[in-house]
């Protein structure tokens, strides 16, 4: 980026003073290293087991504990920055993370590699629900649309790199270098938020502290008793604890929103069909697109031939068609119904998951291309529209809140995929191709249910486009 983003100025009126690139490129080398942290560490799972130990369960949650730290916590620390300043927030979690990942990067044992992937995530949150309302905050007009473009650019190629960086460092130098090799960038990025990033003013809100305990505990509780119970079975003492804190956990957190005077997310919501709706597609298509791909990591490593390199590359054939959808087409998906937009791809991706299943007969990696294509241009159609749609079925005062929701929503359905896919595969044991098809099932079922309630939910909902200035 080598020009200033700036305003096109009035006829007869003074150009205005050009816009700095500074503080874009700081929230863009944020989001980067943040959507990276995602998808790097799947194909090295294999080298992580061998190196350090532990059983396939503690391997899930090398994956998963990153993710639900970041749903459990996203809406709060949305709430947390509002008081402290967003700047200050994301500053905060910026330095957290590079301590966090040099952590991962040193880790003796599987669980101090599981603690400090729980830190990079709870460090995520604060950058995540910052970065925008910061980009936001610097830019105006043309200038504002054309920064959020950027964004969503290095947001989608950051999910590729990731996955074909983690295949290349895990083979060429060893998987610790996965996380060693990003600390000179959190460093670049730390200085630039410091001296580029402006402060945004405080509200002076309260912080809904028992919502935010209450539903991590929820979502922590309920992906601990799915890996649990494929490592122990579903009878095993710990999966039975698991469910009961789930269920306790869960009603605390409605009985906590209801009584709030300032909720993480007001109950009044979920009485829009439409917010519903978005809610459903969010979970659903980020479940089915996303949480089988630690689980296929491992089985093309192990049963195809293919190394930690060729495996990266096999999946990065649906990032790259994601991206590509998002980049190339988004403008024309705004215009149709969001019934048909979100839940109509989000039913493709359920029909690619479908396929594979009914071609998957050997342990073949070609069978698994044209299913990351189909979830690949499903997910890229959803990915572009559902925050928008969120934000516009609610009353304007709780957009921020419906974007932030919608996108916990997406973790959420991440985390879960993830721990779900892995205990049907594992409890296919020996027959790993067998487990890989219930897995396809099972992310089809889901997709075709979540795209056809969301469609009905969603009917009748025309969303409206507003520019910000």
């Amino acid at each position: 980026m080598s020009a200033p983003l700036d305003h096109r100025p009035e006829a007869g009126a003074a150009p205005p003073a050009p816009v700095s690139w500074r503080p874009l490129v700081a929230a863009c080398l944020g989001t980067f290293l943040l959507v990276v942290y995602t998808t790097i560490v799947t194909v090295a799972l294999p080298r992580i087991g061998a190196d350090l130990g532990g059983g396939f369960g503690a391997l899930q949650w090398v994956v998963d504990v990153f993710t639900v730290a970041l749903a459990g916590l996203l809406l709060g620390m949305g709430s947390l920055s509002d008081n402290l300043g967003r700047r200050r927030v994301y500053l905060v979690g910026l330095v957290a993370f590079g301590l966090a990942t040099l952590g991962c990067g040193l880790a003796g044992s599987v669980s101090v590699l599981i603690a400090a992937r729980a830190a990079q995530g709870i460090a995520g949150a604060a950058m995540f629900a910052t970065i925008l309302p910061l980009v936001g905050l610097t830019y105006r007009g043309p200038a504002r649309a054309r920064a959020f473009a950027v964004w969503g650019t290095v947001a989608g190629a950051a999910g590729a790199v990731g996955t074909v960086a983690g295949g290349v460092l895990a083979e060429l130098l060893g998987w610790r270098w996965i996380f060693l090799g990003s600390l000179p960038l959190c460093a670049v990025a730390v200085v630039l938020g410091v001296t580029s990033l402006t402060e945004s003013d405080r509200a002076g809100n309260r912080v809904d502290l028992p919502g935010i305990v209450t539903f991590t505990l929820a979502a922590t509780a309920l992906t601990y008793t799915v890996i649990n119970g494929g490592d122990h079975g579903w009878s095993a003492r710990g999966t039975v604890v698991g469910a009961a804190v789930t269920v306790l956990a869960a009603v605390a957190f409605v009985v906590a929103e209801r009584r709030s005077p300032a909720p993480m997310v007001p109950p009044a919501l979920f009485g829009t069909r439409a917010f519903v709706g978005v809610l459903v597609v969010a979970f659903s298509y980020y479940f089915s697109g996303f949480g089988a791909l630690p689980v296929l990591s491992l089985w093309l490593q192990e049963n195809t031939g293919l190394g930690a390199l060729n495996t990266s590359l096999v999946l990065a054939v649906q990032v790259v068609v994601f991206f590509l959808v998002s980049a190339l087409i988004s403008d024309r998906l705004h215009g149709p119904a969001p019934s048909l937009v979100l839940g109509g791809a989000t039913v493709l991706i359920g029909l690619g998951c479908a396929a594979a299943a009914a071609v998957l007969i050997s342990p073949q990696w070609t069978a698994l291309v044209p299913m990351l294509v189909v979830t690949g241009f499903g997910a890229g159609m959803v990915s572009p529209v559902f925050p928008a749609v969120a934000i516009a079925a609610v009353p304007a005062s709780y957009g921020g809140t419906a974007g932030a929701a919608a996108n916990s929503s997406r973790q959420l359905g991440l985390a879960l995929g993830i721990a779900l896919c892995g205990t049907i595969y594992r409890a296919h044991g020996p027959d790993t191709t067998g487990g890989v098809v219930d897995v396809m099932l099972c992310c089809a079922v889901l997709a075709v249910l979540g795209g056809a309630l969301a469609a009905g939910l969603l009917r009748g909902h025309q969303r409206q486009v507003a520019s910000s200035e």
